[in-house]
């Protein structure tokens, strides 16, 4: 009678009366073919963007901005202390003189016979020589200070007064007033990053702004991976922002890559430890086991999560109780959704 009255309540119930079985829900996987897409986040910046730095090294003397600060064209923005290139070119300009009281000595003695060609011309070399020596400091003096090319703006500060700087290394990075070419610079990893073309449209969405998608597209692609990330940088170029944006807002990007992909459509309910792109999900394993299964999201939309890598051969997956399932459950199909 015991007997009877457990497999009574099996039937009603789904599972037995020791708890051990887990009652599921079987779910038949939909293949899609869709065009694939690649997302990405990053932050705002200008194409006007430039880099100042001074030609020749030295210790900075002063910087007249500060971050977020607006200049002039023509504007002085920083300076080199001037001891040792003053130094340089007074050398220079005594060494031109001298090189000149030499050429005209040697070319009055060439004229009265007493000194040779030989010596009138090497004359003639050495006050050449201390022209262009005299040009040469002249000219680096003259890029000692930074200034304004364009009006603009100073989005980073990268050095302080009183640092020795090798020439060439970036001293400010600004932004020219006005400039209404936006972008979104984006890391991606290397397989993302080779199904991205030049010309791809795309949308883009500012945290600022969550509510509004501005159309872009791809205009320049990074020809080596970021040292400090790993990931490969990809520009996208906003082709109409209307708000009033800052440069370094963080925003989101969904590239579109006019290529077909092969993905399944899974409900939401099916993820489990979702995390980012990765995912888990439970399949059946036999007769009345489940095993979990590690997917890669694709997209998100309202039909349901489509999923890009992880459920090749895999035509069923399990809903209900994931809270309480693991690879050791024992379960039992309560129904089949198509």
């Amino acid at each position: 009678m015991t007997l009877a009255g457990c497999n009574k309540k099996n039937e009603n119930k789904g599972f037995d009366s020791s708890g051990d079985e887990i009652a599921v829900s079987l779910l038949k996987v939909l293949e899609l073919e869709q065009e694939y897409t690649i997302s990405g986040s990053g932050l705002l910046s200008t194409e006007n963007e430039m880099r100042q730095a001074f030609k020749i090294g030295g210790i900075i003397d002063r910087i007249y901005v500060n971050e977020g600060q607006s200049f002039k064209q023509g504007q002085l923005l920083a300076s080199l202390k001037l001891t040792e290139i003053e130094s340089g070119y007074t050398q220079a300009e005594l060494s031109l003189a001298k090189a000149q009281r030499d050429y005209s000595r040697v070319e009055n003695l060439y004229a009265d016979s007493v000194a040779t060609l030989e010596q009138l011309q090497n004359s003639q070399t050495a006050l050449e020589l201390a022209k262009q020596q005299l040009a040469s400091v002249a000219f680096d003096k003259k890029y000692a200070f930074i200034y304004a090319e364009k009006p603009g703006f100073v989005v980073n500060k990268l050095a302080n007064e009183g640092e020795v700087i090798a020439g060439g290394t970036p001293v400010l990075a600004s932004s020219e007033n006005g400039s209404k070419s936006w972008e979104l610079k984006i890391g991606l990893s290397d397989k993302e990053w080779a199904k991205v073309a030049i010309g791809n449209k795309a949308k883009v969405i500012l945290e600022a702004f969550p509510e509004i998608w501005w159309e872009a597209h791809v205009f320049r692609k990074s020809g080596a991976a970021d040292m400090g990330t790993g990931s490969f940088e990809v520009e996208l170029k906003l082709d109409d922002l209307t708000e009033s944006a800052a440069i370094g807002m963080f925003g989101k990007a969904i590239i579109q890559t006019g290529q077909q992909q092969k993905s399944k459509l899974i409900p939401y309910e099916a993820l489990i430890e979702a995390d980012g792109k990765r995912a888990y999900v439970f399949v059946p394993n036999g007769k009345n086991k489940v095993k979990k299964l590690p997917v890669l999201i694709g997209s998100f939309s309202e039909s349901g999560v489509s999923i890009s890598e992880g459920l090749d051969g895999v035509s069923e997956i399990i809903l209900g109780n994931s809270a309480f399932l693991n690879e050791f459950s024992t379960i039992q199909f309560i129904n089949k959704q198509p």
